[in-house]
């Protein structure tokens, strides 16, 4: 299992263990993490799941061509550390912590 920390606008932070293979957007979902919406259900089409990584990017896979064109439609600014929680897989890390917009629509 991987460990999950979502920071949220006001500082609180929540750790899930999420299984293998589930993202982020779908481990905040099913855990019912707050800021995280998830409208596509995980298709990269949506941007409603985005959040800023804490944990260093380097762990992760590159931001494939349809997440790179969501991340320019998100609600909240883009930062360097960007992503789509629906494109980040417990496969990839052992931990991450994650920071949440504050608004996604």
């Amino acid at each position: 299992m991987s460990s999950i920390t979502y920071i949220g606008v006001d500082g609180s932070s929540e750790t899930i263990e999420a299984t293998p293979g589930a993202s982020v957007m779908r481990a905040a979902i099913s855990n019912g993490v707050r800021g995280i919406i998830g409208e596509c259900g995980g298709q990269a089409m949506c941007a409603t799941c985005h959040v800023y990584v804490e944990t260093s990017l380097d762990i992760l896979p590159g931001i494939g061509e349809d997440e790179e064109e969501m991340l320019e439609c998100t609600a909240a600014p883009r930062k360097a550390s960007s992503r789509l929680s629906c494109q980040l897989r417990t496969d990839d890390f052992e931990s991450i912590t994650v920071q949440l917009p504050d608004r996604q629509v």
